[in-house]
């Protein structure tokens, strides 16, 4: 038999285990970076991005993110390494391998079940792809024209949201033309929603508004949701093409509730669990919103006030958050663009 005080001490180290676990959730932490301006690879601590934005998960669960300022794509691993996955820091459009290829405030990006990393490469106007063998292409922009225009500007105009679906096709923010494009696995490139308008309007694919959507985001359903950044909503485009407003209204503020009934400011990008809920970074609030499937919003994690406090959900701040990711467990990242890091959610 044990004695009292060998059960005493068992008990105690599983108290202290279970309290350990506990304190992991509900949290905000810096993940990566440090908090400089700046394009250093290394620990966690000790490495440096200068205004991330895009930020997705690759089929090992690493992160990739968009660092824009620095025209790099970058690679985090599970425990905060940063590296450099492509780009060489010099502003330009240069296809090639990884470290040799350039880009030109690249704001968001996604990837495939393949290991294929895409990316809005926004100030070129360019939709490019780092192949899982490393190598950068162009796949979209600056050869087609759009033809509504007689040909006289690249068919892309600031494009800053991207996500690619389960079979291969490619669905884009096309920011300042407010529409959102469907490049297909077979190459071709075609509006499914907005007249290109800067608008609210609802309705069936091209008769519906945006004004500069970025985020995008797949439910489990096949429905498309978006981030309508300047109307301060979230959008949904069902699988038929019906555009329809899911949350949010036209005017600014910080309302939770169902629905139209809730308010955001700027709300740029957004992510999707398992079980249909979005996530979604609201920058003009400094805070991250939650979206049941139902349609009711909540305050998830910040404070509204800007600055880089780590802690609980409520009294952590995040200073202009913009990108979102979910890992395999729920776990939260977000790119917090003025703090210059990538801070971590743990619910």
């Amino acid at each position: 038999m044990l004695k009292k005080t060998t059960i005493g001490l068992l008990l105690g180290i599983f108290f202290l285990i279970s309290c350990s676990k506990s304190n992991e959730h509900g949290k905000v932490i810096t993940f990566a970076g440090g908090g400089q301006m700046g394009k250093i690879d290394g620990e966690s601590d000790k490495a440096s991005f200068a205004n991330p934005i895009g930020i997705t998960t690759d089929k090992d669960g690493n992160l990739i993110v968009a660092d824009a300022l620095n025209n790099l794509i970058r690679k985090v691993s599970k425990d905060g390494f940063v590296s450099t996955l492509a780009g060489n820091g010099e502003q330009g459009r240069q296809d090639g391998k990884a470290l040799a290829s350039a880009f030109f405030y690249p704001s968001a990006i996604a990837s495939d079940y393949k290991g294929n990393i895409y990316i809005a490469d926004t100030h070129n106007n360019l939709i490019r792809k780092i192949s899982s063998n490393g190598n950068v292409t162009t796949l979209l922009g600056i050869n087609e024209k759009y033809e509504e225009y007689g040909g006289r500007f690249p068919l892309l105009d600031y494009p800053s949201g991207i996500v690619v679906d389960k079979v291969g096709n490619i669905y884009i923010a096309d920011s300042f033309h407010n529409k959102i494009r469907k490049l297909d696995i077979n190459g071709v490139i075609s509006v499914i929603a907005g007249n290109g308008n800067a608008g609210n309007e609802d309705g069936k694919g091209k008769s519906a508004s945006f004004y500069i959507p970025e985020g995008l985001a797949f439910d489990s359903k096949g429905n498309l949701f978006v981030a309508d950044t300047f109307n301060n909503m979230i959008r949904k485009i069902s699988a038929d093409g019906k555009v329809s407003t899911f949350a949010g209204q036209k005017r600014k503020g910080m309302i939770d509730g169902s629905g139209k009934t809730a308010a955001f400011i700027h709300p740029t990008n957004l992510v999707i669990d398992k079980n249909d809920n979005i996530y979604v970074t609201d920058s003009g609030n400094q805070i991250i919103r939650k979206i049941t499937p139902e349609g009711m919003v909540s305050t998830l994690a910040g404070s509204h006030k800007r600055g880089s406090n780590n802690g609980d959900l409520k009294t952590a701040s995040f200073f202009k958050p913009m990108g979102i990711a979910i890992n395999s467990i729920g776990s939260l990242y977000v790119t917090d663009f003025e703090n210059n890091c990538v801070r971590k959610i743990t619910l």
